[in-house]
């Protein structure tokens, strides 16, 4: 609709001071020609935009002219308190409405509005930084989304290993971890954080419950990922690599490069490493290639020859027809 166009030209120079006219038309997905006619429109209501000339010109707002409107939708409020995540919100089909409310929200929040959006942050946080990438489902979701908003205590089944347990939780908010869904609850006095996929079944009762005082949902997540991080296995070694390969392995997400040096061989770097496990520190190795070289362990340096030598062996006894 045009007079929602017209508030979005309206936000977005507020927001960027100034804008040209194909930018606007990019960002509106119409043409520039729509984009003089809707400028006329707003001078003719007595928005005070003008334009300037010359390769750095564009159109602005008259300086101190700041607008209060932004009629923002609950549905673009909990989009963009979800925008931790693009690929999660696209998923959702709420990306659009995530720009539309950027904007707006960028301009004012409304004080109406701040209670609700920090009763929303308190009870969904989004951790963007993933490990595996996952394609997990739960039907359960709605219903502890459900018992989060109302904080009501639910009946959940829950897979522990082999066997299933059954157990009443105080769910206080839920954390996405790129497509993996936790809950995180108060159980028996303690927090525990339960993997919604591993939830069978989920029922939500009429008792209700108090949230502790003090919590905070991305603290909490955040401590829980320190504490998780801390007890990982950790195999250290010295590795040489070519500085190309320095950056690459600085985004493994197994791997901690702890210390680099210049080393003996130009275009090279010596570094000190930290691996989980001798395993998964030959497969990460080896995916390198001619690039990096175990120096030490002995038998990092062993796993890795065997491994190669396995795979040279492999290629000239298999003949393709």
């Amino acid at each position: 609709m045009r007079a929602d166009r017209l508030i979005s030209i309206l936000l977005l120079l507020q927001n960027q001071k100034q804008m040209t006219s194909k930018q606007l038309a990019d960002k509106l997905e119409v043409s520039e020609r729509t984009v003089h006619r809707d400028m006329e429109a707003l001078s003719a209501a007595g928005i005070p935009v003008y334009s300037e000339r010359g390769s750095q010109g564009g159109w602005r707002l008259t300086e101190g002219y700041r607008t209060n409107l932004t009629g923002l939708k609950s549905e673009e409020l909990s989009s963009l308190l979800l925008a931790g995540s693009i690929h999660l919100l696209r998923d959702l089909g709420k990306q659009a409405d995530y720009e539309a409310a950027y904007q707006k929200i960028w301009a004012a929040m409304p004080d109406t509005l701040k209670h609700d959006a920090e009763f929303t942050r308190q009870r969904i946080h989004i951790d963007g930084a993933g490990w595996h990438e996952t394609l997990e489902t739960s039907t359960c979701l709605p219903t502890i989304q459900e018992a989060v908003w109302a904080e009501r205590k639910l009946a959940i089944t829950y897979e522990r290993g082999v066997e299933l347990v059954e157990r009443v939780i105080q769910p206080l908010g839920l954390v996405a971890k790129r497509s993996t869904w936790y809950v995180v609850a108060e159980t028996e006095g303690d927090l525990r954080t339960y993997r919604v996929s591993r939830i069978h079944s989920a029922a939500m009762t009429d008792e209700a419950f108090r949230r502790p005082e003090p919590f905070d949902l991305a603290s909490y997540w955040k401590q829980s990922m320190e504490r998780f991080t801390a007890d990982l296995p950790k195999y250290p070694a010295t590795i040489g690599l070519k500085q190309t390969a320095l950056q690459r392995i600085r985004q493994e997400r197994y791997v901690k490069i702890i210390a680099t040096a210049p080393w003996k061989r130009e275009g090279w770097t010596e570094a000190e490493a930290e691996f989980n496990t001798l395993e998964s520190a030959c497969e990460i190795c080896l995916a390198f290639g001619p690039e990096l070289i175990v120096l030490a362990p002995a038998e990092l340096r062993e796993r890795v020859l065997g491994q190669a030598a396995a795979i040279v062996n492999l290629y000239e006894g298999e003949r393709l027809d």
